[in-house]
């Protein structure tokens, strides 16, 4: 049995192991009788003991810690009835305790579950969280992909590279400029054409008259 598969439900004494889950609830079994039953999550709610935190001046801790203090003091748990022994047992066994927000009743829950784990023999142990796996480049591919060129042929090469852009950018350049002179050579010569054809219409027009 599983410390991460131990629940507390609402409404009802005791701890459970969580058996099945279904979308209207879960079959869970009672670690005190054995016995098996339906719980609705219309009227009850499961909590995974290992997602229990419990408030410290600091910050909250999980209830797995609290319960490894109890056992690592050895001392006698105390009378569940009594709630100044169960204050004083806590603030040996945890004294960081936020006392204020930790109630008695949750002192007693606290007592009655690890005794109901130990007596169960249930190692409190929380899920191990897988650990993040690197990816690693294997080197002999990345110098597959990279050629190495010495230093004075890069310079060479970048040099080259300018001189062929700039003869580029100046033929383009000579194209433009030869393309509009021809256009403005051509609206020239139609001018002209122009001007000359009107004195001569004009000149016809009076010898006629």
């Amino acid at each position: 049995m599983e410390y991460n598969r131990i629940v507390a439900v609402t409404g009802l004494p005791n701890l459970y192991e969580l058996l099945t889950s279904k979308t209207d609830g879960a079959i869970v079994r009672s670690l005190e009788d054995k016995t098996s039953r339906f719980v609705s999550s219309r009227i009850h709610n499961l909590s995974h003991l290992e997602s229990i935190e419990v408030f410290t001046t600091d910050e909250n801790v999980n209830l797995a810690d609290v319960f490894h203090a109890m056992k690592n003091t050895g001392d006698a748990l105390p009378d569940t009835t009594d709630n100044k022994a169960l204050r004083t047992y806590f603030e040996k066994v945890y004294p960081t305790m936020d006392f204020e927000r930790v109630y008695a009743s949750d002192l007693k829950k606290m007592v009655k579950w690890y005794e109901v784990l130990q007596k169960n023999n249930i190692e409190i142990k929380l899920t191990e969280q897988p650990e993040e796996v690197e990816t690693e480049i294997e080197s002999e591919e990345a110098e597959t992909e990279i050629e190495e060129v010495p230093a004075e042929e890069v310079g060479e090469k970048e040099i080259e590279k300018e001189v062929q852009e700039t003869k580029e950018i100046k033929k383009s350049k000579t194209k433009k400029t030869e393309a509009k002179a021809e256009k403005l050579e051509a609206k020239m010569t139609a001018e002209e054409a122009s001007a000359t054809e009107a004195p001569k219409k004009r000149g016809r027009k009076k010898s006629g008259e």
